[in-house]
Formats: structure tokens, C-alpha cells, sequence
């Protein structure tokens, strides 16, 4: 009897075996027998930065009464990124209260004294940049630039009243406020 049909007369057994090859090949090819390696870099973090600023002055910049022709008044504010990230920094007005248009005649000018260096403050009388020069009434938005973290300039603003403002002018009175706005 040959091995075929010793095989053929027991096909149990033949299933039997021809499985058994089957599953040890499989276990085989299966396992690969590959090298493999692992690496992470765990507990990656994200944190958004701040925009933020810190002004010098809690009331008014200015505050020029009794003013005659001729007169200039200066005040001066410390503007700071507080943040921890750069921004672009903006100047306007709003609020206006000029029920007998006086902001129409006064000039106002405004300086970027410019920037701290550590604790001291730049000089405000070399050196500076106009960042506006025109009447109190017309200022719009003036465009400071961009600070850096905890970057602080000093700006200085000055009011002049006109010599030659009409009389009518007399006792007159108005308020504006300076508003201060960064993005970045």
C-alpha cells in the first residue's frame, strides 16, 4: 500500500494531519519574527498667550483749565504690553462731550516720548515721534505700532489753545477721552 492510498483510506486522519501543517505554518509566518520599537513624546501642552495693557494714568492725561490763548498743557502716560505676547498698539477718541465745538479750535499733539529702557523713562523732550498734530476734535485712530511683551512707551500729549481764538470761546468747557486698544 503506497502512502497515497494509505492517506485515501483514512481521510479523517489525513484532514487531521494536513490541518496540524496548516496551523504550525500559519503560527510561523504569523509571528514575522520582526524587531520592533516604540517611542513617545507624552503630555504635549498649549496655552494661548495674553494680549493686555497697562496704562500709567487712571484719570485724565489732561486737564487745562482756565486756558487763554497762547497756553500749552502737557500730561504724559506710560502704555505697557502686559501680555505675554506682541501686539499692534492703537490710539482714538471717544465720548467726545463739546456742546460749543472748543475741541474744534484747541491743537492737539501727541508723542511717543518712546521706549523704556529697563525702569528708566525716555526723555520726552529729544528724540520723540508725532503720532498726532492736528485739532482735539479730528483725531481718529493713530496707529502706534507693534510692542513686544511687556514692552512700555511713554507718550506725551500737549493742548494748545490757538492766540487767535475768537472771544466767543470764553468759559467754554469740553471732555474727550483717549481710549487705548491693541490686537494681535
Amino acid at each position: 500500500m503506497s502512502r497515497l492510498s494509505a492517506l485515501a483510506a483514512h481521510p479523517r486522519r489525513t484532514i487531521g494531519a494536513l490541518a496540524v501543517v496548516l496551523a504550525a505554518v500559519g503560527i510561523t509566518v504569523g509571528s514575522g519574527a520582526n524587531f520592533t520599537a516604540h517611542s513617545a513624546n507624552p503630555a504635549n501642552t498649549f496655552t494661548a498667550g495674553t494680549l493686555a495693557i497697562g496704562n500709567s494714568a487712571s484719570s485724565a492725561i489732561l486737564s487745562a483749565t482756565n486756558l487763554k490763548p497762547g497756553d500749552v498743557n502737557t500730561g504724559t502716560v506710560d502704555i505697557q504690553n502686559t501680555g505675554s505676547i506682541p501686539g499692534t498698539f492703537t490710539l482714538s477718541t471717544s465720548n467726545a462731550v463739546d456742546t460749543a465745538s472748543l475741541l474744534g479750535q484747541l491743537d492737539l499733539k501727541v508723542e511717543d516720548c518712546g521706549l523704556y529702557s529697563g525702569t528708566t523713562a525716555p526723555s520726552c523732550s529729544t528724540g520723540t515721534s508725532v503720532v498726532y498734530n492736528g485739532k482735539a476734535n479730528a483725531i481718529t485712530t493713530a496707529a502706534l505700532g507693534s510692542y513686544a511683551a511687556n514692552a512700555k512707551h511713554r507718550y506725551q500729549f500737549s493742548v494748545t489753545m490757538p492766540t487767535t481764538i475768537a472771544n466767543t470761546f470764553q468759559g467754554k468747557t469740553a471732555s474727550v477721552e483717549f481710549d487705548w486698544d491693541a490686537a494681535a
